[in-house]
């Protein structure tokens, strides 16, 4: 039975044995002796966007009392549910993050405690996922971008909409319209500043499309 560590574009954690492209963490919220979630979904403002691979490391899955090892379907998602890239295994991504972060707000290079500090209150309301308003059309968000319509996160890309599902991305879409944002305001701006980020094969952009799905 798959273990519930799965993570959603909503920021919730559950359990399916849909395979990811990332892993991460947001502190210590298992217990190695039964391999369950504790009642907490974080225990760090630190939400980690980590490689599945680095250094030849290898942990196996919730296993002892360390970060508990969750993991996204793509970039997309993970950033959409509050996360960013670490600095460790991600390096080069995690500084061009903020980079783009930086230029987007016009100020100095933040630290990642900054970064987390100010993400932290853009992803929660109340302890649950905060919605956020969409300030601008949907043509004109950038890929990456998280969007509510009808109760179900779309990811956009190349002016196409992709539903997420437990099993990957739907069919692309044609989206007319969405009612909220799931993708927190700051990490809206680092994307809008150019940051790119990694897509699940499933989100493809081939041309053989129908017509009316090609643009949003």
């Amino acid at each position: 039975m798959p273990l519930q560590n799965r993570v959603t574009p909503f920021g919730d954690i559950v359990a399916t044995a849909q395979r990811g492209l990332f892993t991460g963490n947001r502190g210590i919220i298992h217990d190695p002796a039964t391999k369950t979630l504790l009642g907490r979904r974080w225990a760090s403002k630190a939400w980690l966007i980590c490689a599945c691979e680095f250094k030849g490391w290898h942990r196996e899955v919730m296993a002892r009392r360390s970060w508990t090892e969750l993991f996204f379907l793509d970039e997309a998602v993970a950033l959409a549910a509050g996360h960013r890239p670490c600095f460790l295994c991600r390096r080069e991504a995690a500084q061009h993050f903020r980079s783009c972060w930086a230029s987007a707000k016009n100020d100095a290079p933040p630290s990642a405690m900054q970064m987390d500090s100010l993400l932290h209150a853009e992803r929660l309301e109340y302890g649950r996922k905060r919605l956020h308003p969409i300030a601008l059309r949907l043509a004109d968000l950038p890929d990456g971008a998280v969007v509510v319509s009808g109760g179900e996160a779309y990811t956009l890309r190349a002016g196409l909409a992709f539903r997420w599902t437990t099993e990957g991305y739907d069919t692309p879409e044609t989206l007319r319209n969405a009612e909220w944002l799931l993708t927190p305001p700051s990490t809206l701006q680092v994307l809008l500043a150019g940051y790119r980020p990694v897509f699940h094969p499933s989100a493809t952009t081939i041309d053989n499309r129908p017509e009316d799905a090609r643009s949003v």
